[in-house]
């Protein structure tokens, strides 16, 4: 089996296209999937050797944790699907040309959806829904603000913000030119993030209360600043870490705003949490899935053999939308 394997060279991690791998087989409640084309995230770019979303250390280290594809065979007890049916979904191993996930972890990709396109929507879907509306309990009438609005998840985010009833999603980034895109998917309001004074903005955009709930895909050194801009006993939900794993934190600001600071990640809950991730997106959000009414563009493509190529077009940091491979 053809696949990009994380490998180990003088202390650096470099990706690969092996030719031989082992063709992976269905565990118990397990599907085997051929991949039509996986997405690429930004994780991706910071995941260590072997801290992979739900591998299997024991394995080859092959990259990617996105993918849709169809169904080759299940393994016992995998009865929410059959051999034929389409699907996409989030799991470790999917820059490959098989690959093998828990079958309550996908959902069904509708009948005339490419595979490029189904290829993008399932870590932003689970992410945003499990940040916005479970997290971070979005009430219809409230603010929001995204960091880091022009990623993916940035981009399905502000559109499941909408559909909530968000009276005002602002989107952040350093990019002027992804912001003057994103009105398209929803965003009311852009937020430079290069103007130091960019908590006032917001705070001004907001009748001076604040933002009542922030999405930080970035961290790092925007935590002090999110909670200027956010209104007392708002909500901050640290999705991602791509700004800095550390920063300063102002302990005395966020005790006066008596803030509800929250962490998510993937990689700490067990499969029947991101089961039931998946079942609560896909309930409230599949309908809009199916009908093309939740958009998530594709940037661009690489072949497998171009991995490494799709990897520095997403370090390059200049694209808006997602970056797909097709092994």
């Amino acid at each position: 089996m053809r696949a990009a394997v994380i490998a180990e060279r003088n202390g650096r991690r470099e990706l690969e296209v092996v030719d031989d791998l082992p063709e992976p087989e269905p565990g118990e409640g397990e599907l085997l999937v051929r991949v039509g084309a996986a997405g690429l995230n930004r994780a991706d770019l910071v995941m260590p050797l072997r801290h992979r979303h739900g591998a299997d250390a024991s394995g080859p280290a092959i990259a990617g944790n996105e993918f849709a594809g169809t169904v080759e065979a299940c393994g016992p007890g995998a009865d929410r699907f059959s051999a034929g049916d389409r699907v996409m979904g989030f799991g470790a191993s999917a820059f490959a040309e098989l690959t093998a996930v828990d079958h309550r972890h996908v959902f069904p990709v509708p009948g005339d959806m490419g595979w490029q396109t189904a290829a993008a929507y399932p870590v932003a879907v689970e992410t945003m829904h499990d940040a916005i509306v479970t997290n971070g309990r979005l009430a219809a009438g409230e603010s929001i603000l995204f960091l880091g609005a022009g990623s993916g998840v940035g981009i399905v985010g502000i559109q499941i913000a909408k559909a909530t009833g968000a009276s005002l999603v602002l989107g952040a980034s350093r990019s002027r030119d992804r912001l003057s895109r994103l009105a398209a998917f929803g965003m009311d309001e852009g937020i430079d993030v290069t103007d130091p004074g960019w908590p006032e903005t917001v705070r001004a955009l907001t009748g001076g209360k604040g933002v009542d709930l922030i999405v930080d895909m970035v961290s790092g050194p925007t935590v002090n600043a999110s909670m200027k801009a956010a209104a007392i006993r708002g909500r901050i939900v640290n999705v991602g870490r791509l700004g800095g794993m550390t920063g300063e934190f102002d302990f005395n600001l966020h005790a006066l705003k008596r803030l509800d600071y929250i962490g998510v990640t993937f990689r700490t809950r067990s499969d029947d949490e991101i089961a039931d991730i998946v079942d609560r997106a896909w309930a409230d959000l599949g309908g809009s899935i199916e009908t093309r009414a939740l958009l998530l563009p594709v940037h661009a493509a690489f072949p497998l053999d171009a991995v490494t190529d799709a990897y520095a077009e997403m370090r390059r940091d200049t694209h808006l939308g997602k970056i797909v491979i097709v092994p």
